[in-house]
């Protein structure tokens, strides 16, 4: 018996009348049901979708609101507990393109992470890479290879994969933040590992200092160790504090007035959250970056091979993306899809707009397909 024809075949073609296609004749849907047989597909029939002029993304661009995203992630609190088995009370966003995968994007995972007072989250390690980032409240603390971290609103921390990792809200209020991950390019690749560590951490590990290991070590602007000269593929600094991305992106803003080229383009400042160990980006999967509009300001309408998901960190103001348009404010989240042009506008009434965003521009730089393309103004 012939194991492999005894699969059924998954491959259905059909002979059709269309430029570029054979003419159909019986002999053609003859070859297509030997095609279907011995699962083949032929190029010609797919060219289309497999290689078209340029990126047709099957993400949609898409806007959650952060009002109703906290109310359920607060109903959740109420219902469904912290612990082994769901791990974490983390409820993603679903890209209404994707077929109701938890996948914001091709690529990304973003999702809001809710921790009620007095809980801990327990301890795992994957090779997901990931990233936190606090866009109201303070005190949970996340102990990351047993260097605890404050958390705080700004606050911007990366983590490597399989660091291990565990959360505790230590105060009487419950708090709420983002996380980025690659998991659904890690899904896609089949590359996923996954590990449960202690239910409990050490006595020590629960202490709340104001700056982690990590931050003493390398939080130091243009000062590295001597010590650690290893060029590190993730950053080791555990927390970008909202302090110091503010201040980047005031005297961005200050030297433009003052005359000097700082900004993207007039009254858009950003920065990049960068590997002290070699100016890269802090994950090799996920770029990430803070952008800020002043008032009335407007962003360059750009497009770029990849997806970004955008968190509005502060303020107000429109954003379009494809076709989409909307009016935007704090904590609101919202995905561009690959090679959908975007711009962002800051409302007049506001004195800024200050956009976090993540994006998997690294990936292809990393397989030399990135490209990005700025439409004239």
């Amino acid at each position: 018996m012939n194991v492999i024809n005894a699969i059924p075949s998954p491959v259905r073609l059909k002979a059709i009348s269309a430029p570029g296609q054979p003419e159909p004749t019986p002999a053609l849907e003859q070859l297509y049901r030997g095609f279907e047989r011995e699962m083949l597909v032929p190029l010609w029939t797919e060219i289309g979708d497999l290689m078209p002029v340029n990126p047709k993304s099957r993400a949609s661009a898409h806007l959650w609101h952060w009002d109703a995203l906290v109310q359920l992630a607060d109903e959740a609190g109420r219902i469904v507990p912290v612990g082994r088995g769901g791990e974490r009370r983390a409820i993603a966003l679903a890209n209404p393109g994707l077929g109701g995968r938890p996948f914001a994007t091709p690529t990304l995972w973003a999702a809001i992470q809710y921790l009620m007072p007095g809980e801990n989250a327990p301890e795992h390690r994957h090779t997901q890479h990931a990233f936190r980032f606090v866009v109201e409240g303070e005190g949970v603390w996340t102990v990351v290879n047993g260097d605890s971290v404050r958390m705080s609103r700004g606050d911007f921390l990366p983590q490597g994969a399989w660091a291990w990792h565990a959360h505790h809200n230590a105060t009487t209020q419950p708090m709420a933040w983002i996380d980025g991950l690659d998991i659904p390019f890690a899904h896609y690749t089949e590359s996923q590992f996954f590990e449960t560590g202690r239910d409990t951490l050490d006595p020590g590990e629960y202490i709340k200092p104001d700056l982690s290991r990590s931050e003493r070590l390398w939080a130091h602007p243009g000062l590295r160790p001597v010590s650690r000269l290893e060029d590190l593929p993730v950053t080791p600094m555990l927390a970008y504090r909202w302090q110091d991305t503010d201040r980047a992106l005031n005297e961005q803003l200050t030297l433009e007035a003052e005359g000097y080229e700082a900004t993207l383009s007039p009254g858009h400042a950003a920065v990049r959250y960068s590997n002290p160990t070699n100016g890269r980006d802090v994950l090799p999967t996920m770029r990430c970056e803070m952008h800020r509009l002043r008032a009335g300001a407007q962003s360059r309408t750009k497009r770029e091979v990849g997806s970004s998901v955008f968190q509005v960190f502060d303020g107000a103001g429109l954003v379009t993306v494809g076709e989409r348009q909307w009016n935007v404010r704090r904590g609101d989240l919202f995905v561009v899809p690959s090679w959908q042009p975007f711009t962002a506008t800051c409302d007049a009434d506001h004195a800024s707009l200050d956009l976090f965003r993540f994006s998997d521009t690294p990936i292809f730089e990393a397989v030399h397909a990135y490209r990005e393309q700025f439409d004239a103004q």
